[in-house]
Order: C-alpha cells, then structure tokens, then sequence
C-alpha cells in the first residue's frame, strides 16, 4: 500500500494550486488509461476536447493543450507576434510577476508594463504604451495581455473587455487573455466564457484548468485563427507538447463537458465572498481588529491588510503568502475544495491573533 506522506486535513489560502485533484477528474484519468492510444495528440480525447471547446467558444476554435500556465501564455503570445513584438500587459500581471522572465527568455517577448490600481487594464491605460510603431529603436507594440480574473482577484465587465479589444485592433494589435482563473469569471459573471472572450473581441486565450480541480494541464484556444501562427510547431519547440496528451485532454473533457467547472468555480468564489463578509462583520462587531481590504472581493480571491506581526502568526496555523509586505498586504486564496468550515476555522484564528 501507498504511504500518505501529508496530512489531509492541513488547509491553506495560499493558493488555489494547494488543492487537490477533484474526484471525477481522477475518474476521468482513470477511464482514459488502459490500451494504446496514439500520441502528441492524435488520440481519440484530443479529438474530442476540439468538439467541447467548440462548444463552449464557437465553431473555429482551435484548442493546444499544454503543462502550464506559463507554458499556455509563452507559447500563446509568441505565436502572435513576430520577433521585434512587444505585449502591453499590466505590471501586476503573471507574466511579468510570476513566470521567471519565461516571456524573454523562452519566449523573446519585451514586455510594455502599465501600472493599474486594481490589476485591469483600460484604453487609456494600454495607450501609455501603445506608441513609436515604425520606430526602428522600439519594441513594437503589437499585442495586449489581460488576466481574467485579474491577479488582484478583480474581474473585467463583458463591455470593459469589447472596449479594449476595439482599440487593441484599431491600432493594429492583438488581443491576449490569461484565464487561469477563467472559471471563476464566468461564474461570478454569470456568463458562459464565450460573451467575455470570443464575442469581446479576444483573439488568444490561456485556458486554466489547474487552478480549478485538474492534477495537471491547461490549454491555449484560439478565438480568431489569424491572430496566431505556428503553435504546432511552438508547443514541441518550447517543451509543451505532451506525448500522453489523452491524459490532459481526458481531464478538460471531464472539467467542460458537464457542469464541473462552474461547480468548482463557484464554491471558490462563495468561499472568498464568506471569508471577506465574516471579517467584515467581525470588525463591525469588534471581534476582529485592524483588518481592511486593499483590493475589491469578485472571485476567489481576497486581499486585505493586516495589523503589524499578525501575518506570520497567522502562518503558524494557515499557510498563505505576503502581497506586499511593506503594507502588510496578504493574500488569501480559496479553491474548489475550500469548506465553510475551513472558512470559520481560519476567521475565529484571525479573531484571536488581532485581539491578543
């Protein structure tokens, strides 16, 4: 028998990647294994995943599973770009924070940064940096990037993102979106994730399937075929292309056929609502003290700051990470597998660490 090395009651808000693997993902993993299929996507689930995405996007749609994340956003934006490209993205965003200088290293891309009080980006914002095309001594900006959800946990409305995909294309360029958490935009929208994405006017999406109950894997989707070129040869190129893809394919299937995704998603986004509604009333009435919020609470993710040395007493029982340390700004993630009483167990921790 397998040892378990961890203890499975341990619960974190650190990331929503802390979690595990949701049980009929694991299913699905199970179902599609056995026998020989052929590989690097040419099997009978890869297949299959391009009629769910189609029906979830539209007719068209192309979708390239890959590992990662970053494996989704490198191989994504280097497909829609050539060489002397550069992606107008904010500075909060995961490619300029979190992916270890993989968009420059790997990718060649120059990032155009913009800082933004709330991780979003506007017209006017992008505008910033969307100068100097034809200047030979600059990087040419020739693609945007937006994350939804954001990395501070907010979300972009149907029409700020049709706003931003119409001046993206007006000045030539292409529309990119980062949706590791794109399940828990549309539930919290309460929008299907084509009104968002492909009818916006997005060109390019990171699908995020880890963050939302897969073991492993997520996919690049193209919306509009002309905005990319030579993610076939990209994905090997740039080690993404799974030999055993039914593995990942079977897993998407399992996440978007059915109702999984919004399921998952929506426990996640009602865990962060009930953290932040019972700190809140925890200060109205006292119990808690010195906590506000730096950041608006609309999926998984809550973002607040706490009085001096609170934090890390806190990490003695409940692992999650500093935002900005300087402030005392933390952030607190919830996953598909968050309870209430995981909630009220780390709300009466926070109670009793601001009143000691």
């Amino acid at each position: 028998m397998t040892e378990t090395l961890h203890d499975p009651t341990t619960r974190g808000f650190a990331s929503d990647n802390y979690s595990g693997v949701h049980p009929e993902i694991l299913e699905a993993i199970a179902a599609a294994n056995g026998g020989h299929q052929i590989s690097y996507g040419e099997d009978v689930y890869t297949e299959r995943l391009q009629e769910v995405f189609a029906q979830h996007f539209g007719a068209g749609v192309q979708a390239f599973p890959v590992f990662n994340g970053t494996g989704a956003n490198v191989n994504a934006l280097q497909s829609m770009l050539p060489r002397w490209g550069a992606v107008v993205c904010a500075s909060t965003a995961h490619i300029n924070t979190d992916e270890n200088a993989a968009p420059e290293r790997i990718g060649g891309i120059k990032l155009l940064t913009v800082d933004t009080p709330d991780g979003k980006l506007t017209p006017e914002l992008i505008a910033q940096q969307a100068w100097g095309w034809g200047d030979e001594h600059r990087a040419q900006p020739l693609a945007v990037s937006i994350t939804q959800s954001t990395e501070l946990g907010t979300l972009y409305s149907v029409d700020e993102i049709a706003a931003i995909a119409e001046y993206t294309h007006i000045h030539g360029m292409k529309l990119h979106m980062d949706g590791a958490r794109l399940s828990n935009a549309a539930a919290a929208l309460d929008q299907d994730f084509r009104a968002f994405t492909r009818d916006a006017g997005v060109d390019m999406l990171s699908f995020g399937g880890t963050k939302n109950g897969l073991m492993f894997g997520e996919a690049i989707v193209v919306l509009e075929p002309a905005a990319s070129d030579g993610l076939i040869y990209l994905r090997k190129m740039n080690m993404q292309l799974a030999s055993k893809m039914r593995f990942i394919s079977a897993q998407l299937i399992a996440l978007l056929e059915g109702d999984l995704w919004h399921r998952n998603a929506s426990q996640a986004n009602a865990m962060a609502a009930r953290l932040r509604s019972s700190i809140e009333a925890g200060v109205a009435d006292g119990s808690i003290r010195g906590v506000s919020f730096s950041q608006a609470t609309e999926a998984n993710g809550v973002f607040a700051i706490l009085p001096d040395g609170v934090a890390d007493r806190l990490r003695s029982s409940f692992r999650f990470y500093d935002w900005d340390a300087a402030k005392n700004e933390v952030r607190w993630m919830c996953g598909f597998d968050t309870t209430e009483a995981d909630i009220d167990a780390f709300v009466a921790a926070i109670a009793r660490e601001t009143t000691a």
